[in-house]
């Protein structure tokens, strides 16, 4: 189907940060693609633990439960706030489950007028007719209309609007501690606490997404950690399996209570195979020197950064995100150019995202080196050299 536009070269093997494509070229991979292969390509522990599952057990359906899902929930519940963990395949899968359960929980605690979402605006949670409607970015939603109802967005970090939308009709209150799509806008920790105390004010539900800046990408184990908010609800995905599908929804034993059985459900979710790999990785991860070095990385990557700010005042303005998750704005004269960037950084040999057509956003795998930093920067330079040139 014509939903993707692939680049023109077609990657065939990686290993680490490095990738090569059909016709032999190397890449250095600061995409981790979008963030999900944190641990690196073909990371030699996930492949080992993926070998050994793979010749034990492969899948059952949910009407038996396994050893690995079992260790893998006890782990995530003693990492976070939460008790209980849900499993499916992919964070518009985990989104979908919190949203439902947040109007599950309100319906039987308070009634069927406690039903609104309040989202953000540029927020995404997913591709599902819910998750999509929930996202604040109407490009993702013409033509999918009808809508679900009950759904309303605010500016990202506008407190004011926040305590103006969130009233006692609303079930759930939906947010990125990092926006991803939306441009890599980190949330302000203000507005963040504002909005916990608003949800408990009024008895909804706060959900964190953080399928793009949990799993060490910030460099605390989830964003929340670092803000010091605690959601009621948290979903996670992308990095969970370093590439291998899986999504979880972890909450609180009272919230998880208004589920039974029958009321949700999913056939692939927590399988043998992805919460094997799924346990290595948050094992990997969730390490005081392995968090240590993501923080450090992220200051000398900004660094960079800053200074190719300074360097090529024409073709960027900022730097921000947080962590291994970074944007660099567009300045005026590149207005609507972050493609443009993001292809020439391609013909160097280094592949990069963009965050919508004025931020080109960096997301290398967590294990990245001071000399996959130093080269990132020189091979972005030369692209830039190469686009600014005069005709």
């Amino acid at each position: 189907m014509p939903t993707y536009a692939p680049a023109a070269m077609v990657p065939v093997r990686a290993s680490g940060l490095d990738l090569w494509d059909q016709n032999g070229k190397h890449y250095l991979d600061f995409t981790s693609g979008i963030a999900v292969a944190s641990l690196g390509h073909c990371n030699p522990a996930l492949v080992e633990t993926l070998t050994q599952q793979a010749n034990t057990l492969w899948h059952l359906g949910n009407g038996y439960t396994n050893e690995p899902v079992l260790r893998l929930a006890l782990a995530l519940t003693e990492a976070t706030f939460a008790d209980r963990a849900f499993f499916c395949n992919s964070g518009a899968e985990a989104n979908e489950a919190a949203l439902k359960l947040a109007r599950k929980h309100a319906h039987t605690k308070f009634g069927a007028h406690k039903s609104r979402v309040v989202s953000c605006l540029n927020s995404f949670h997913g591709r599902t007719l819910f998750t999509v409607s929930v996202g604040g970015q109407a490009k993702y939603t013409e033509g999918f209309e009808p809508l679900p109802p009950s759904i309303d967005h605010i500016p990202y970090n506008d407190i004011e609007a926040a305590r103006a939308a969130i009233g006692d009709d609303v079930c759930a209150v939906i947010v990125e501690p990092v926006q991803g799509e939306g441009g890599v806008m980190p949330g302000n920790p203000e507005y963040l606490r504002v909005l916990r105390e608003l949800c408990d004010k009024t008895g909804a539900v706060l959900i964190f997404d953080e399928v793009q800046s949990g799993m060490g990408r910030t460099g605390a184990l989830f964003a929340y950690q670092g803000y010091g908010v605690t959601p009621d609800i948290l979903t996670a995905a992308k990095a969970l399996g370093n590439g291998y599908p899986i999504g979880a929804m972890l909450t609180t034993n009272e919230l998880a209570q208004t589920l039974s059985v029958g009321t949700h459900g999913t056939t692939y979710g927590g399988n043998p195979l992805a919460a094997s790999i799924a346990l290595k990785v948050l094992e990997t991860i969730n390490q005081p020197a392995f968090l240590a070095r993501v923080k450090e990385a992220s200051v000398k990557l900004i660094a960079k950064l800053e200074t190719l700010v300074k360097d090529y005042p024409n073709v960027f303005s900022a730097v921000r995100g947080s962590g291994l998750l970074l944007g660099v704005v567009v300045a005026e004269a590149f207005k609507g150019r972050s493609k443009d960037i993001q292809r020439a950084a391609e013909a160097q040999g280094l592949m990069v995202l963009i965050a919508g057509t004025d931020v080109l956003r960096l997301a290398p795998a967590l294990i990245v080196s001071d000399a996959q930093i130093e080269e990132a920067d020189r091979l972005l330079r030369l692209a830039l050299n190469e686009l600014t040139k005069p005709a």
